[in-house]
């Protein structure tokens, strides 16, 4: 059903590798997938897939999580849990068309071997996730995030971790209100990077990145649209 958007003559579809220094990398394929099957994804996951927008506990308070999520897994993983809120796990199974978008992000990222999906809805440009990294200890050291994208372009925003400056919090909880981008224009522009994920596309984030780097996807008045975002994981037994 699914097949890679990616087209070696046209400079857009190219694959794009950025070393990011210290064993970290990020690899971005504008269009990892084609159109078509991108729209036609978009409005299976938007009808299909069982959203829900849980309460998370940050800093001693509540809020309610600015986005729609849903976890899907391999049968008998360490459960996962942030900020207070364990997700329900549901099965590949139940959702044929996730195990067509896993087995083409294999398929582009040879040796990889995701067993767990994090969704993630943007309704609206006042959706958003904070500066943050996906470093829980069941993802191993190096953690692998395979990242893809359909409907608004939404920007994502990669910032190095402060070393000199531990006042400056990392947002885990991905709940807290920040402005990403005025805190990138301070910042060297070696230590920050941009992306406008796009359509279909592919983000891989990869060696020592969730260790030594920040992102974020900021609100933004202008994307007036749903943002869907899929991010593959494997988690490791303990």
């Amino acid at each position: 059903m699914l097949k890679l958007g990616f087209e070696e003559n046209e400079s857009k579809g190219k694959k794009q590798v950025m070393d990011l220094g210290n064993e970290s990398e990020v690899i971005y394929i504008p269009r990892f997938l084609t159109w078509d099957e991108s729209w036609k994804l978009l409005e299976y996951l938007d009808k299909h897939i069982p959203w829900t927008r849980p309460e998370i506990h940050v800093f001693g308070r509540s809020c309610i999580q600015p986005r729609d999520t849903c976890y899907v897994a391999n049968e008998g993983l360490p459960e996962l849990r942030y900020s207070g809120y364990q997700p329900p796990v549901h099965s590949w199974d139940d959702y044929p068309p996730l195990k067509q978008i896993l087995a083409a992000v294999h398929e582009a990222l040879p040796g990889s071997s995701f067993n767990s999906l994090l969704l993630n809805r943007y309704k609206s440009g006042s959706d958003y996730v904070a500066w943050h990294a996906d470093d829980e200890k069941l993802y191993g050291p190096t953690p692998e995030i395979a990242s893809v994208s359909f409907g608004c372009e939404r920007e994502f925003l990669l910032r190095k971790r402060p070393t000199k400056s531990p006042k400056v919090q990392v947002q885990s909880s991905r709940c807290a209100e920040e402005s990403p981008s005025k805190r990138l224009k301070k910042s060297n522009q070696n230590d920050q990077h941009s992306f406008m994920l796009k359509h279909g596309s592919l983000l891989v984030m990869k060696g020592y990145t969730q260790r030594d780097w920040v992102h974020s996807v900021p609100k933004r008045a202008r994307a007036d649209a749903v943002r869907i975002n899929l991010t593959f994981r494997r988690v490791f037994q303990t």
